[in-house]
Formats: structure tokens, sequence, C-alpha cells
């Protein structure tokens, strides 16, 4: 079912979604980059969370932050914003 609405009758707040939803996407695909941490230098201030702009950075239960690479995009935000230089971005070898 197709529905035709355009984008300003969209009310404030609505989740706009086709059947399925975006979490079943797998995003991550695309990137070229990974972000990689160097747990002797992070504080665990979550910086890297509060910037990722896809929401895909997590905490662990060691309290350190960590990026599900299922939806990373690998834009490099998170280590860039890391005020300790603990985020580096690394190019993703496929296999």
């Amino acid at each position: 079912m197709k529905i035709d609405i355009k984008w300003h009758e969209v009310e404030i707040g609505a989740i706009v979604k086709e059947p399925g939803s975006a979490s079943e996407y797998k995003t991550g695909d695309w990137r070229s980059e990974v972000p990689v941490r160097d747990n002797e230098k992070c504080i665990k201030c979550g910086i890297c969370y509060i910037f990722c702009p896809e929401g895909c950075i997590y905490r662990t239960e060691d309290g350190y932050f960590d990026a599900n690479l299922y939806y990373c995009k690998g834009c490099g935000i998170c280590a860039y914003e890391c005020p300790r230089g603990v985020i580096r971005m690394i190019e993703e070898k496929k296999e």
C-alpha cells in the first residue's frame, strides 16, 4: 500500500516507514574505513557516542564505547570529535 503524502503534511514527531524498519537494513556495507579505539588513552567520556550521526556507538560492559559495524558508515566523526585522539580510522579489509 502506497501512501501519497507530501513532506510538509507529516505531523511533527511522526514516524514514517514502509514495511519493515530501518534497523533491518545493514547500512555499514558501503564504508571504506572503520573506527579503532585505543583503550589505554580512553577516559570513557562518551563524546564519540554523542556525536555519532548514525547512533551506532554503544557503551560496552566495561564502560568503553564501541561502534556497531553493522550500521557504522565510517564517516570518522567519532574520531574527529574525540578530545584525546583515542579513535582512529583505518582502512577496512573486506574478506
